[in-house]
């Protein structure tokens, strides 16, 4: 059964996107696999979870969704296959519809590499509707693409499913029936999209908004000519322990009230997957924030961010006898000295 993206956040369809990032970093804090190690239902909520914040926060993908449900990835060849029936229905030359222009008897361009669009007016008619030798280079395609911070930090790679430019359906040879029935291999649109997998790798270090290029792999040239690339806009998910900017890296560390006030030791996370040892020094005050140089995120030109700490004081929830009697004697002595000192 397909999951509802708003019940796994827990928003109301009429969230702003405001209330969609809340409620998933809540979530996402909770069942992260470093908060749950080792466990395979948190793990699978983890991703359900991102998979639903991942179509929620686009203002562009969420319309799809609310429109088409969990069918909001065929959206534009839904749509395409709706164009087509109805130029179909209406006969005579040919009638435009987004960008695009079917000619009778031509099953013409409906898509590019996610089946929206077309190749343009002009492109068609003067191309290969009226039989012309028309070559233009295909759009680009932009595709969005979600990563974790530690994939951001490492570099990834993702196996994409996309559809390449619509072609004339080989079975019912473009006109969408057969024998008088409607094409089940078309759908009745007369024309099919074969679907493509490729393997796309994501440089260490791209932050939010970065675009990857990969060359000849967007919408199919007219005539021929030399398709476009497609246009990853990479989206890094919240972290529930790490902050960026830019190429630095923020967090917070656990210190005992006493580590302190005496001096000690402290465990500082990092992307790389081992802790750092903190030297803490007597008096440290909470809100004190150090410097880890180079355990920050990859730059391009070489080198790395900082990971700067802050220190968050940790309070026992109980106390022993012996340690309630030792904090005791510490207030006696702190009081006596404050009041010498007047």
């Amino acid at each position: 059964m397909a999951s509802d993206f708003y019940g796994v956040l827990g928003v109301k369809r009429n969230a702003s996107r405001k209330e969609i990032r809340q409620a998933y970093r809540a979530l996402a804090r909770k069942y992260h696999p470093d908060v749950n190690p080792g466990n395979a239902a948190a793990e699978a909520r983890f991703k359900e979870i991102n998979r639903a914040y991942e179509v929620l926060s686009d203002a562009e993908t969420r319309k799809k969704y609310d429109a088409y449900g969990d069918q909001w990835q065929h959206a534009d060849q839904i749509e395409a296959m709706r164009r087509a029936e109805g130029a179909r229905g209406r006969g005579g030359l040919g009638s435009f519809g987004d960008g695009g222009f079917r000619a009778s008897g031509d099953p013409g361009d409906l898509g590019d590499l996610f089946g929206g669009g077309g190749r343009g007016f002009f492109d068609s008619l003067f191309g290969r509707a009226a039989g012309g030798g028309g070559r233009r280079r295909g759009r680009d395609v932009e595709h969005e693409v979600a990563i974790t911070l530690e994939e951001a930090y490492a570099g990834t790679s993702r196996t994409l499913e996309l559809r390449g430019g619509e072609e004339r359906c080989v079975v019912c040879g473009g006109e969408g029936a057969l024998a008088g029935a409607t094409c089940h291999a078309c759908r009745g649109s007369g024309v099919a999209a074969p679907q493509r997998r490729i393997q796309v790798n994501i440089p260490a270090g791209v932050d939010e908004g970065t675009r990857v290029r990969v060359a000849g792999r967007g919408a199919p040239g007219a005539g021929g000519a030399t398709p476009g690339d497609l246009l990853l806009r990479v989206r890094v998910t919240p972290h529930p322990r790490f902050e960026r900017r830019g190429a630095d890296l923020h967090t917070e560390v656990d210190v005992p009230a006493w580590d302190a006030a005496l001096g000690g030791e402290a465990r500082v996370p990092t992307l790389k997957g081992k802790a750092l040892a903190l030297r803490i020094p007597a008096a440290t005050p909470a809100g004190k924030v150090f410097r880890l140089a180079g355990q920050g995120m990859p730059k391009a030109g070489g080198g790395y961010g900082d990971l700067f700490a802050k220190v968050r004081l940790v309070l026992p929830e109980r106390l022993t006898d012996e340690q309630r009697r030792l904090l005791e004697e510490l207030r006696r002595a702190s009081g006596a000295e404050r009041a010498g000192a007047r």
